[in-house]
């Protein structure tokens, strides 16, 4: 795959992206230069570009949630609607297969519950991200989805400003480009 080894010349063998910390220089990443971040980050972005897929985010701020019964809630009615709002998409496919890595147990629930109570035709596999590229656009998608959150209330951190050089340019050269595949 191209992807695969555009990342091992970066010198990522067997790597799964994790954009959040990328962007902001954390974890594995805290010891790498800003050009081969961006570099790790561009390959990740492009290779999401050029693939054919829709998404939809479900976005529920913590500080509206007292609790957790509270954001789980809104996050399982948040998601069934989406799903009705887009059932005629959905009943397209013969089968619906989850994949996520159980990385949060209110989640994992809250996905097993809602697909399978709106849908008989689902399939939920447990993934290592490094296996699954799509994963990896996921968190992508996700943190550039958080991000255009952050922007719209001016709240980019020093590390992004960074990374992005301004807000102007992350919503031009990246948040548009993927808002494109928005379901």
């Amino acid at each position: 795959m191209v992807f695969d080894s555009h990342l091992q010349n970066l010198g990522y063998n067997n790597h799964a992206i994790h954009t959040g910390p990328l962007i902001r220089r954390e974890s594995v990443y805290s010891n790498d230069l800003m050009e081969d971040r961006k570099r790790l980050f561009n390959a990740l972005f492009n290779f999401a570009r050029k693939l054919d897929f829709q998404y939809s985010c479900i976005k529920i701020k913590k500080s509206t949630c007292s609790d957790v019964i509270s954001m789980t809630s809104k996050i399982s009615k948040a998601l069934a609607n989406v799903l009705r709002h887009n059932e005629s998409f959905w009943n397209n496919f013969d089968k619906v297969i989850i994949y996520y890595d159980n990385g949060q147990i209110e989640l994992t629930k809250i996905l097993t519950s809602v697909f399978s109570t709106l849908y008989t035709h689902v399939e939920f596999r447990k993934v290592k991200p490094v296996d699954y590229k799509l994963f990896q656009v996921a968190d992508l998608i996700c943190t550039m989805e958080l991000l255009a959150e952050k922007a719209e209330n001016n709240s980019f951190t020093h590390s992004e400003m960074d990374f992005f050089n301004s807000i102007r340019d992350f919503k031009k050269n990246y948040l548009k480009h993927i808002r494109k595949k928005t379901l």
